[in-house]
């Protein structure tokens, strides 16, 4: 976990600031996964810092997400159409 934790410091991924009075810390919890290679044997431990979702209010702790995903199919499609035009 400390290695998890030095990498997120030094990718610049948080910073942490003052908690304002008026606010409520978001709890968060360590999320393990083993990652296999193809064979079977094991790759490496991987270790992720996650926020406790369910204790979030939408308007109060975030106010949207978006998440863009492009589908294969989606790319596919764009290309036959392009490729007609």
């Amino acid at each position: 976990m400390q290695h998890e934790l030095t990498a997120l410091e030094l990718n610049k991924t948080w910073e942490l600031v003052t908690l304002p009075k008026n606010k409520q810390t978001i709890g968060c919890k360590w999320v393990f996964k083993v990652k296999y290679k193809a064979n079977g044997t094991i790759e490496r431990h991987k270790a992720r810092l996650v926020a406790k979702w369910y204790t979030q209010q939408e308007g109060l702790d975030f106010f949207y997400t978006y998440s863009p995903v492009a589908k294969i199919t989606s790319i596919h499609l764009l290309l036959v159409v392009a490729a007609v035009k």
